[in-house]
């Protein structure tokens, strides 16, 4: 695809001559006379540079330039000035311009210009993209873990957070989905956009629909006022639909229609509304159960499932758990002033034998009541809620060194079952076929279980 230049001028005889000349040098040329127009044009293109004129009606040329970066940073923009104004030239340098060009243009000249800025803002992205791909060592954003599956899934975030393709995160509650999104979504190309998030479990179906789509004034009885919804809002940016799963069935073809077309229709509205947003979704469900039970539909659970992402539970994340919990205390002893800075070995010891059914969510709220409660500068056994001092996994076998605690054979069963459930990564279509098991009797039993 050849880079897409963005021409301003208010000659439009100017703007003509500039595309024509950089379209014979290989380059797409859109122009627009207008700055204004053309701020709301690069709101909606992948602009690989700007040409802009300097002295222009309504809004200058150091203003558009100045406004073009703080919508677009790192976008290289050149700017036309009068011939022999070197004052002008200095201050559209100072305002962030790639370079400048004096009148009359030449054509072949500034070809090379913007051939040149072109390169060099790409060497520019591909030296962030290498920097983002040393990083994912230990981190990704607001994710913290350094064991296998962590780094693991930064790899994975690292690939497609480029993409403009639909994820679906999955994983149990409290495994931090929300945060795999923002993470992506800062890392896009999307990151100067709105990252807007919705919860579908959390509003019925009549305000769900509204805050997807919008409505225009007068289109139900509390409608005082028209409303953009959701995608109108994050336009360019990112919009997150947290428990997709939980979806009204009668929702979902509309919602389908509407990522299928890429635009909106306001409730009571006659217009389509084009849109420009990366879906991101995430379910604690499994989905194509959902699908096979009937309460969802297949067609949107292929459109919104592009990129499957499993975000891993904090039981298989060995001294994760160490790490995170030091991260929390330290956060909560800043915030409330306490003088606690770690964790005694007692402390320690036990939350590694503990299997989280709460996940990460469940560790920060145990951290936080603990730094609450602490009397010591470390968090003591004592410190920790009943439920984890008191927990003592059981063993399952007898082994040569004594017998073992017994357990109920239903007990063994939901064990075994959690245990091969993990070595798939949570993938239950796989998980059922090494069981032996169709896949809405392992549902069920999970469900049994409280395993979501």
């Amino acid at each position: 695809m050849n880079p897409k230049i963005l021409i301003v001028d208010d000659d439009k005889g100017m703007c003509e001559l500039i595309a024509a000349g950089l379209t014979r040098q290989g380059f797409e040329s859109v122009w627009k006379t207008s700055a204004i127009e053309a701020l709301e044009e690069l709101a909606s293109g992948n602009f690989a540079a700007v040409v802009t004129d300097l002295n222009m009606a309504q809004m200058g040329g150091l203003e558009f330039c100045k406004r073009t970066l703080e919508q677009r940073p790192g976008l290289p923009v050149i700017v036309i000035t009068a011939f022999g104004s070197m004052d002008a030239a200095v201050s559209a340098i100072r305002a962030g311009a790639y370079d400048f060009i004096n009148k009359p243009v030449d054509i072949d000249a500034l070809s090379l210009i913007v051939e040149r800025a072109v390169r060099a803002a790409e060497l520019q992205a591909e030296v962030a993209r290498l920097r983002k791909a040393v990083d994912t060592g230990t981190n990704f954003g607001e994710l913290i873990g350094t064991s296998p599956v962590m780094k693991r899934l930064y790899a994975l975030l690292a690939r497609v957070a480029d993409s403009d393709a639909s994820l679906l995160i999955c994983g149990e509650t409290g495994t931090g989905k929300e945060l795999i999104a923002r993470a992506v979504h800062r890392r896009s190309r999307f990151a100067n956009a709105k990252f807007l998030a919705v919860n579908c479990a959390a509003m019925p179906a009549q305000l769900l629909e509204s805050e997807f789509f919008g409505h225009v004034r007068g289109a139900f009885t509390d409608a005082s006022s028209a409303h953009a919804g959701i995608f109108e809002q994050a336009n360019g940016g990112t919009v997150f639909l947290d428990e997709i799963g939980e979806l009204p069935l009668e929702l979902q073809p509309k919602l389908l229609r509407s990522l299928q077309e890429r635009s909106v229709r306001r409730l009571g509205g006659t217009s389509e509304i084009p849109f420009d947003v990366r879906v991101i979704c995430a379910t604690n469900r499994d989905l194509e159960t959902e699908v096979e039970e009937g309460r969802f539909r297949e067609d949107l659970l292929y459109r919104i499932n592009v990129i499957q992402v499993d975000a891993p539970p904090l039981r298989v994340r060995d001294n994760d758990i160490l790490l995170l919990a030091q991260r929390f205390i330290d956060a909560f002893a800043e915030r409330t002033q306490r003088p606690v800075e770690g964790l005694a070995s007692s402390a320690a010891k036990r939350l590694l034998s503990y299997d989280w059914p709460g996940n990460v969510r469940e560790l920060q709220n145990c951290m936080e009541r603990a730094v609450a409660l602490a009397e010591h500068n470390k968090v003591v056994l004592a410190d920790l809620p009943e439920r984890i001092r008191t927990h003592h996994p059981s063993k399952l076998l007898v082994t040569d060194d004594g017998p073992a605690d017994f357990v109920p054979i239903h007990e063994i069963e939901k064990r075994y079952i959690l245990q091969v459930l993990e070595a798939y990564g949570g993938n239950k279509r796989q998980a059922a076929i090494t069981l032996g098991l169709d896949r809405k009797t392992l549902w069920r039993k999970l469900k049994q279980y409280g395993v979501s």
